[in-house]
């Protein structure tokens, strides 16, 4: 009867354990936020990175105030970026920044979503726009190009980063500077028709090109 006591008592003590380690595990991954951008040339629908919770936030809060709807791409730079977000079809802005969020495995590839941002020497902090973004062109380079840079920034590019800017391309000297919060998962050739337009002074383009954000639930 002891005996059996005993292996009742370690059958008990190994189950008790072994729920208790399977209450410690984690049994869901937080499930990503995605956004739809819809424009005349067509739509693009992007994630937003839980690794930067309060850019992640802020966006949604203003996509569900309906912020971005009627805003326009009022800067496009061909092999660049285009960036808009400000209210309605004016540079508006809500009042405010986000503070900086970076993340060194997100960098500035082709399809980038990134915040933003007045220029160091007013904002040395590098915080965010409280509403505009930009979404990241850029250009496939070269491993001469690449390495022309590195010597010129003393910065050195990762080999995730070095492979990613020969295939898809992208604009690696914002990289680490500017808070990128999400990526655009499809529609890249919408990044490509926007980026060809015709544009005046300022980079802004002859024709507004609208756009409307939603959740995608």
């Amino acid at each position: 009867m002891k005996k059996l006591s005993l292996l009742a008592a370690t059958i008990f003590l190994a189950a008790t354990f072994s729920f208790a380690q399977s209450a410690k595990t984690p049994t869901t991954v937080q499930k990503q936020t995605k956004i739809l951008i819809e424009t005349e040339y067509g739509n693009m629908t992007a994630i937003l990175y839980n690794e930067t919770p309060q850019h992640r936030d802020n966006f949604v809060k203003l996509v569900k105030q309906g912020w971005y709807n009627g805003s326009i791409f009022h800067r496009v730079i061909r092999n660049f970026m285009i960036q808009g977000g400000g209210k309605d079809s004016q540079m508006n802005d809500p009042g405010y920044t986000v503070p900086a969020e970076f993340v060194s495995k997100y960098f500035h590839k082709k399809g980038a979503l990134a915040a933003a941002r007045k220029p160091d020497q007013v904002n040395p902090k590098k915080a965010s726009s409280g509403s505009q973004f930009y979404i990241v062109q850029g250009q496939i380079l070269k491993d001469q190009q690449l390495d022309m840079f590195e010597k010129q920034t003393n910065k050195k590019i990762s080999p995730e980063r070095r492979a990613a800017y020969k295939t898809v391309g992208g604009t690696p000297h914002l990289d680490d500077d500017y808070t990128v919060f999400g990526e655009v998962i499809s529609g890249l050739d919408v990044i490509d028709k926007i980026a060809a337009v015709q544009t005046a002074a300022g980079d802004k383009p002859v024709k507004d090109v609208k756009m409307k954000i939603t959740v995608i639930k």
